[in-house]
């Protein structure tokens, strides 16, 4: 199957794009990961990208679409893809849709993984990560057992995102709404539209999924 997953930063997406990945064999096809791994292999695109990026401007939709482009040559036709993230705006959508059938493949179903802005405020301002081997951690949903300990390593050495503040938060819920929400009538149009709680807990959401793809 190919997959979209949509929402906001903060709903889910990647959690659920590796589980996908595990459970089905699945290739999670993230555009953020794609251009910092092109910029790290010095590869055209990516030699291309960090021009743009290093002049302080945005990657173009036509680089993006490459991107994609290219993943999608490399992977056997039979493995399913996830678009996380992508596509971001109603020109992505169209190439999405161009890049697809040039593959010969269809998308099957977009997921909107919905949140409520108050809650998502709430669970990115509070996480916090180990410096030293990176496990996840929560001001409320989640604390170390020892308090200042690191239950994986023991390091007491914790570090926060310097995005992770309420305003940034609020910021990149307004995009969101304004660039990305826009495609969905089209693809609902279509009929592969399924909105899912993107708040509930972690194994509800992937339990939803799991049924959003056996029913095909």
């Amino acid at each position: 199957m190919n997959i979209i997953l949509l929402g906001p930063p903060g709903a889910g997406k990647g959690t659920q794009s590796s589980l996908l990945v595990q459970h089905h064999g699945m290739r999670q096809l993230s555009t953020g990961d794609m251009l910092r791994a092109a910029v790290a292999a010095h590869t055209p695109i990516g030699i291309q990208a960090k021009a743009i990026m290093d002049a302080g401007q945005l990657v173009s939709d036509d680089i993006v679409s490459a991107l994609i482009d290219a993943e999608l040559v490399a992977m056997e036709p039979v493995t399913g893809a996830i678009f996380d993230g992508y596509p971001r705006t109603a020109a992505q959508a169209e190439a999405l849709d161009a890049i697809l059938a040039k593959h010969d493949r269809q998308l099957d179903v977009v997921i909107e993984l919905a949140v409520d802005e108050d809650e998502l405020v709430r669970r990115i301002t509070g996480r916090y990560t180990c410096a030293k081997c990176g496990e996840g951690y929560h001001d409320t949903s989640k604390q170390p057992v020892i308090a200042g300990t690191c239950d994986r390593c023991g390091s007491h050495e914790f570090k926060r995102r310097p995005d992770d503040n309420e305003e940034t938060v609020r910021k990149r819920m307004q995009v969101y709404r304004q660039e990305t929400a826009p495609i969905l009538p089209g693809y609902e149009a279509r009929g592969i539209v399924r909105r899912l709680d993107g708040m509930a807990p972690i194994g509800e959401v992937t339990a939803a999924i799991e049924i959003l793809l056996e029913r095909g």
